[in-house]
């Protein structure tokens, strides 16, 4: 096992930062902690690392009790938000800082520092200066320097979170091609989901101090565990059950079991499982259109049901021939999937 986290919590004050959480992370894995601010994702990030001492609970790295370790004795790599680099130090002394404190010889820097340059895509510009550098280079840096000194596991706290999107989407490739290549156990904290499906092996979705579930992209995603992770994973609808009942009132509901109609229980529908039309359907909900945006090759209409309730629906443009609809006009939906979490059923 990587790292074992157990029964761990941290209070600051009368704040549950972290409530009683317990992880396991695979060695060799990459896994993802997802959460909005406060959720607790950053403060077990540094418990895991040794930032912050626990309240309670115990922690293990590569099968190792590291509960009491220094952060010095855990061999972790930790690479923070804002770089954290030394402005007056060249790139290639960033990189071997930390070589130089545990007295690597002069030669056997150079190597590492050499063959680490090369691995992050800096080679030629270890003379430079942080300054010098874009802010991806510079993250690119900080994860070199993390990485010298042959950390057991790697911790980066929301890493690419201060660059632009365009950089952001590049280091995410760049870091998934990394750990490919490098395998090291590796713990990323973001409040990006895009980010977080984009490069984890399973991600860890944190609310309030706690875990709501955890799983590969492809579960979290389809298969939430509760409202929150649905919510906050992927865009979503949230209607009333009531505003999904079709026109006529003795025809079912699309996907929704009779004896459960009418009742103002919540229901979860994602954007991509709302159909639109220009004719009623079997089944179909009547809505008006009030906005469509162009999204590239999608289309994202804005829809007011019946009840006043709102809907975005997201479709391929070949769906509807969009260019003969306009605001205000009548156009008729059918979810293809509903999800109530009360009832807690699937369709």
């Amino acid at each position: 096992m990587g790292i074992r986290v157990e029964r761990v919590s941290k209070h600051f004050g009368e704040f549950k930062a972290v409530d009683d959480v317990s992880l396991d992370v695979e060695t060799g894995s990459l896994v993802a902690l997802l959460g909005p601010s406060g959720s607790g994702k950053s403060t077990l990030l540094r418990l895991i690392a040794g930032l912050e001492s626990r309240d309670t609970g115990r922690i293990w790295i590569t099968g190792e009790e590291a509960t009491e370790r220094s952060v010095q004795d855990r061999q972790v790599g930790f690479v923070f938000q804002h770089f954290a680099l030394f402005k007056h130090r060249t790139v290639r002394q960033n990189v071997a800082f930390g070589l130089e404190l545990r007295r690597w010889k002069r030669d056997a820097i150079k190597r590492r520092v050499d063959e680490l340059l090369d691995l992050v895509q800096l080679k030629g510009y270890g003379n430079r200066f942080p300054s010098q550098l874009s802010g991806g280079q510079r993250q690119r840096v900080a994860l070199a320097r993390a990485l010298a000194v042959q950390p057991r596991v790697l911790l980066l706290d929301e890493p690419f979170s201060a660059l632009d999107a365009k950089v952001r989407k590049e280091l995410r490739a760049w870091l998934r091609n990394l750990h490919d290549e490098m395998h090291v156990t590796t713990v990323i904290v973001t409040h990006d989901q895009e980010e977080a499906m984009e490069v984890a092996d399973r991600i860890v979705v944190m609310n309030e101090g706690r875990i709501e579930q955890i799983g590969s992209p492809a579960e979290i995603y389809d298969q939430p565990a509760t409202p929150f992770v649905m919510s906050f994973v992927g865009a979503v609808n949230v209607v009333p059950r009531a505003a999904l009942l079709a026109q006529d009132p003795g025809q079912a509901a699309p996907g929704l079991p009779r004896e459960a109609q009418g009742e103002a229980e919540p229901v979860f529908i994602r954007p991509h499982d709302v159909q639109v039309y220009t004719t009623p359907q079997e089944g179909s909900v009547p809505a008006q259109l009030r906005r469509l945006r162009h999204m590239g090759r999608d289309l994202q209409a804005e829809l007011v049901l019946a009840d006043g309730e709102v809907l975005m629906a997201q479709f391929p443009r070949e769906q509807i021939d969009y260019q003969a609809i306009k605001p205000g006009d009548g156009l008729h939906i059918v979810s293809r999937q509903v999800r109530s979490f009360e009832a807690d059923y699937m369709i």
